[in-house]
C-alpha cells in the first residue's frame, strides 16, 4: 500500500511545498553560477528511471562548461575534493547538496521520488536485457533525490556496492525506512559527510548503524 499509493502522494505533497524554496534558491544561485563560469545554469543529465525509462534529471551546474568526463576504475563518476573541473560555486553547491534542489521538478513530473535508489547512468544502457539482474532490480522503483546509499555512504563506496545498497532499499521499502533515510540525509548534509571519493574507493557495508 505504501509503495504503490502513499509514497507517490507524499512525493507530490512535499515537492509542491518545495516549489517556493526552489524559486528562491534559483533567484539567488543562478546569477552566481553564471558569474563564476558563464554558461547554462542547469546540468541536464540523461538517467534511467523506473522500468528503464530514460528521463532528463535536473541539477544546478557545478562544473565548468565542456569539462571532460572522468571516471574511477570501477566506472563510477570521479568526484574528488580537488577536482579542477568543479567551479568555486560548484564546490559550495556540492557541499550543501543545493545542486540537487532542481530535482524536485523531476519528482513533480513523476520521473523521480524524494527517496529512492540513485538515478542510474545511461552510458552502457542498451535496453533492459543489457543489464544484470542486480542492475534491473533497482529499476523497479523510481530513483530518488536522496536514498539509502546517498544518506549512509554518499560517494565513498564502489559502484557494485552502490547497486547492492540500492537493492537493499528496494527489498525493504517502508514509511519507517524512508523517514530514517530522510533524517540521516539531513545529518549527513549538515556534517558534510562522505562528499568526496578518494582514488581508492572504500568498501561499504549494507547496514543502518
Amino acid at each position: 500500500m505504501y509503495e504503490k499509493y502513499l509514497k507517490r502522494c507524499l512525493d507530490l505533497f512535499f515537492s509542491i511545498l518545495a516549489l517556493p524554496i526552489f524559486c528562491l534558491v534559483f533567484i539567488v544561485i543562478a546569477p552566481l553560477i553564471f558569474i563564476d563560469d558563464p554558461g547554462p545554469i542547469f546540468y541536464n543529465a540523461p538517467r534511467l528511471g523506473k522500468n528503464g525509462k530514460i528521463f532528463k534529471m535536473y541539477k544546478f551546474r557545478s562544473m565548468k562548461v565542456n569539462s571532460p568526463d572522468i571516471r574511477n576504475s570501477d566506472g563510477s563518476t570521479y568526484n574528488g575534493e580537488n577536482d579542477p573541473r568543479v567551479t568555486r560555486m560548484g564546490r559550495i553547491l556540492r557541499k550543501t547538496s543545493l545542486d540537487e534542489v532542481p530535482q524536485f521538478l523531476n519528482v513533480l513530473c513523476g520521473d523521480m521520488s524524494i527517496i529512492g535508489p540513485r538515478a542510474h547512468l545511461t552510458t552502457k544502457f542498451k535496453g533492459m536485457k543489457s543489464l544484470t539482474p542486480k542492475e534491473r532490480k533497482r529499476l523497479r522503483v523510481r530513483p530518488g533525490i536522496t536514498g539509502y546509499n546517498q544518506a549512509y555512504y554518499r560517494n565513498t563506496v564502489s559502484a557494485e556496492q552502490k547497486i547492492d545498497n540500492d537493492n537493499y532499499y528496494v527489498d525493504h521499502i517502508s514509511l519507517a525506512l524512508d523517514v530514517k533515510i530522510l533524517f540521516k540525509t539531513i545529518d549527513s548534509v549538515l556534517h558534510q559527510e562522505n562528499i568526496y571519493v578518494t582514488p581508492e574507493i572504500k568498501n561499504g557495508k549494507t547496514d543502518t548503524k
